[in-house]
């Protein structure tokens, strides 16, 4: 069962489905799983999770960040601290759900969306678990891995400079492509939903380079995180998921997956599909 719904963040409002078990009775714990970079909730890695957590009892409530898909918000604008904003607004709405222990709302994301669910959580503590895959810990050293030959890295940063100067001089931002800002190979661009947004303010680029969840990630416990990769990750490198593993405290869990990608939870991949319902019945279970 589904059901189209919206909130109000920073007086815009956001667009989302909540996905219910077959029962709908009240007092259920819920997950809400974030979109990546640029995305919506329809892209796959977002329906297909929300799906499986219905499924095993949960509440779902997967949502349009504000200036995607079909929430309000300029197009295209996306920032970090907003998104974390947008989240804990979200976290509000359905605290205030009576099919909804406000007690025990976990966050899913992948990649960007693993990025804000595990800042939120390291700032807010009403957020009970955190599912982070593919996610990332430190902008600037995400954005290295994603350009990584001198020549390109070069090209990235010069590309922040222009954007400064650009606003300076006209007062208006520097639109630059998606893959610009965080190179996906061919063979994964299906991943992304047909209306995920191209062009961006140079402003999102540096909104990334400057995000830091690595910073916060230790103020999680002890709450439960997942940290879920694929080895090796066309898109993120998996050093992040790493580097957020060593700095996060008990409990906390670390999956690398061979023969899956960087969108794994749309692929309904056996292996990692039963890793997360297990890890959820230890430590998150959908039990009232």
């Amino acid at each position: 069962m589904e059901e189209k719904v919206s909130f109000e963040s920073a007086g815009l409002k956001l667009s989302g489905v909540i996905h219910f078990p077959k029962d709908r009775a009240a007092g259920r714990p819920a997950i809400i799983v974030m979109h990546g970079f640029g995305a919506n909730k329809q892209a796959g890695n977002v329906v297909t999770p929300a799906s499986m957590y219905a499924d095993w009892g949960y509440v779902a409530l997967r949502f349009d960040m504000r200036g995607c898909g079909e929430s309000e918000g300029e197009p295209g604008r996306v920032l970090c601290l907003d998104q974390v904003e947008d989240t804990r607004n979200a976290l509000s709405y359905l605290a205030n759900r009576p099919e909804v222990n406000a007690d025990r709302i976990a966050l899913s994301g992948t990649s960007f969306g693993g990025a804000v669910a595990v800042y939120t959580a390291g700032v807010d503590e009403r957020a009970a678990a955190v599912i982070s895959a593919g996610g990332w810990g430190h902008g600037e050293r995400k954005l290295h891995g994603q350009h990584p030959t001198p020549e390109g890295w070069a090209r990235f940063t010069r590309m922040l400079d222009e954007g400064r100067e650009h606003r300076r001089r006209t007062g208006k931002p520097l639109m630059v492509h998606r893959f610009d800002i965080v190179p996906i190979p061919p063979h994964l661009r299906g991943g992304l939903p047909a209306n995920a947004v191209m062009e961006f303010p140079v402003e999102t680029a540096q909104s990334i380079f400057d995000f830091r969840p690595d910073d916060v990630v230790a103020k999680i416990a002890p709450r439960p995180i997942l940290f879920l990769h694929a080895a090796p990750d066309s898109v993120t490198p998996t050093e992040e998921s790493l580097e957020m593993f060593r700095r996060a405290k008990p409990p906390a869990e670390l999956h690398l997956f061979n023969g899956v990608e960087h969108f794994m939870l749309a692929e309904r991949n056996p292996r990692v599909t039963e890793t997360l319902r297990s890890w959820l019945a230890v430590n998150f279970p959908s039990a009232r």
